[in-house]
């Protein structure tokens, strides 16, 4: 979806908006209340007092509320600095990020096991202010893709509205046949249908759904894909003569603790990596690995390794603001180095040349 900067005139840069968002809330807190506590005092000299930011990194947000915790001192970790950004590949015409923020949290699905609190916690966390600066933050590391929910689609067309940002929108949808035009209608750059949406309609021995779902987004003239949590579901959608412009595939290593469970709740979504890995390999088709930290349990220097090795061309990851940084950093020093994969990488894209085409592109737009 192509922003129109006449209908937004108080648009603002990335940068720039960091920077506003970062001040607001020091300030108000403390005159909402007529006086400085001392975590207050501290969380303003910190701001006032902070070293000035280095114009070719990602902005660092500053703390943005005063709790009424006891602590009487403290340190804020400063965000890493960007090493180098994310780089860039093919998904039939897109030019697709690597790492594609994954879009889980923002929506509210932490797939906690059995902790029943934590995604009203990370759905309060996440504001509409919050999910701006994450995008912020990544289209900064070089992130251009966001995969999230065709009900996302709102919130991504008011970020379009808001700033200046150029994060694409990968969307997922359901097998209800209005929720699939809804999300095709609703910006996105390419569609798939859900992982337990395939899964599901494979159980039931559903093709003809899922043939349609695929016509209505080749229909449209945009990539579209397919999404799996079982190795087996792809499979048989493959028998059926569907080939996929991209594949969705959950992918990560088994050896953090709960994946020894006894009984499944929420704590496993590869159940079959290496036989998963076999598959990929024959396949000539882009595939987006997804679940490659099992949801937080893996950490992201063995689950991007393991991914990469495994032959995945992209990375999904969900993170949160802070985390953003880090784990760019991490992926952009793993794929420096040699690294014995499965399968052909897929060609890069020079990140120069596809930034000045994005400019002259915006020029001709305003």
């Amino acid at each position: 979806m192509k922003k129109d900067k006449k209908d937004c005139p108080n648009a603002i840069s990335r940068r720039e908006a960091l920077k506003t968002t970062a001040a607001v809330g020091l300030t108000a807190a403390a005159s909402v209340v007529g006086f400085r506590s001392h975590e207050e005092r501290c969380l303003v000299s910190a701001a006032e007092n902070a070293v000035p930011d280095d114009p070719a990194q990602p902005a660092a947000p500053k703390a943005d509320a005063v709790s009424g915790a006891t602590r009487t001192s403290f340190n804020v970790k400063p965000r890493a600095k960007l090493n180098e950004k994310v780089p860039l590949a093919k998904i039939c015409d897109l030019t697709i990020s690597r790492m594609i923020l994954g879009g889980n949290l923002i929506g509210g699905y932490a797939h906690s096991r059995d902790l029943i609190y934590v995604s009203d916690l990370i759905k309060a966390y996440h504001t509409e202010a919050k999910c701006v600066e994450t995008f912020m933050i990544a289209e900064e590391c070089g992130i251009n893709a966001f995969l999230g929910d065709w009900n996302q689609g709102k919130m991504m067309e008011n970020y379009w509205k808001w700033t200046d940002g150029k994060m694409q929108l990968i969307s997922q949808c359901t097998d209800d046949l209005d929720v699939v035009k809804r999300t095709i209608d609703c910006g996105s750059v390419a569609v798939y249908p859900q992982g337990e949406t395939c899964d599901r309609l494979v159980r039931e021995g559903n093709f003809d759904q899922i043939e349609k779902i695929v016509n209505l987004i080749r229909d449209a003239k945009i990539p579209f894909g397919l999404g799996a949590h079982r190795i087996e579901t792809l499979k048989a959608i493959l028998d059926k003569g569907i080939v996929p412009d991209f594949w969705m595939k959950t992918y990560h290593p088994l050896t953090y603790w709960s994946a020894q469970a006894a009984t499944e709740h929420d704590n496993i979504y590869c159940r079959k990596p290496d036989e998963t890995r076999e598959f990929f390999a024959s396949r000539p088709e882009p595939w987006i690995a997804f679940k490659t930290l099992a949801a937080g349990a893996v950490h992201p220097n063995e689950g991007f390794k393991f991914a990469l090795e495994g032959g995945a061309d992209f990375l999904c990851v969900g993170m949160y603001d802070f985390q953003v940084v880090d784990d760019v950093n991490i992926y952009t020093d793993i794929v420096k180095n040699p690294i014995e994969r499965s399968r052909r990488l897929l060609d890069e894209v020079d990140r120069e040349k596809y930034e000045a085409e994005l400019e002259e592109q915006e020029e001709e737009e305003a």
